[in-house]
Formats: structure tokens, sequence, C-alpha cells
């Protein structure tokens, strides 16, 4: 019996637990990602990634359906390549940030790292 009820406690305790961890997970608008990506793009940042890479899917889903994020494609159609613009930049993994003062910075970002190499507020 009160193994029954340490159980159904522990049980309760992580339920709870999850309830709190997922609550405080932060939602922004549409809109203010709209502005961070525009303002990271007027700042002079470049996003290269190849459709085939899993972190750049998910840097671009950090930004949800934004159209202004300053993203340049370097896979070929058939993944197997990379387009000249890529190789002419020196992109060697992806994702790969290239900022205005010519620092690279490879992988996701997250928006406090752009924020810090473009100047740009974070989105609340």
């Amino acid at each position: 019996m009160n193994n029954n009820i340490a159980f159904f406690g522990l049980i309760l305790i992580i339920i709870i637990g999850g309830f709190f961890l997922l609550s405080s997970k932060k939602v922004v608008s549409n809109e203010a990602l709209d502005s961070f990506a525009q303002c990271i793009s007027d700042s002079g940042a470049k996003f290269y990634g190849a459709f085939w890479c899993s972190h750049c899917k998910a840097q671009k889903e950090d930004f949800g359906n934004s159209d202004k994020l300053p993203y340049i494609e370097c896979s070929t159609a058939d993944g197997q390549g990379q387009l000249e613009i890529c190789q002419k930049e020196g992109i060697e993994g992806y994702p790969t940030w290239k900022f205005a003062n010519g620092k690279s910075l490879g992988g996701e970002l997250s928006f406090n790292q752009l924020s810090e190499q473009t100047g740009c507020s974070v989105p609340n």
C-alpha cells in the first residue's frame, strides 16, 4: 500500500513539474520574430545552410514563419554539392552565420548570440 502511494506521489510530482516546465517556455509573436529577423538582415548578417541540414531547419523554426531571415541556400538541388556563392564565401559547414564585422560562427545560434553579433534586440 505504501509503495502505491509513493509511486502515485512520484507520478504526480513529475506531472506537476512537467506542467511548470512547459508553461515557462516563452512564446514570441510572429510580428516580433519578423522584426528580429529583419533587423538581423539589415545588419548585414547572412545565414548559410542546406535544405537537408537538420540544424538549419531547427534554426529556421526558431523564427517561425518569418520570411525576413537572411537565409542563403548552399546545397545543389540533388543535395550532393555546394553552390558557387557558398564556395566563394568559404562555407564549410551548416549552418554558418557571417556577420558584417567579418566574424563567422557555425551551428545553431541562440537569439542572445545573434543579438550580440548584430546589435538587434532579442524579441520578447
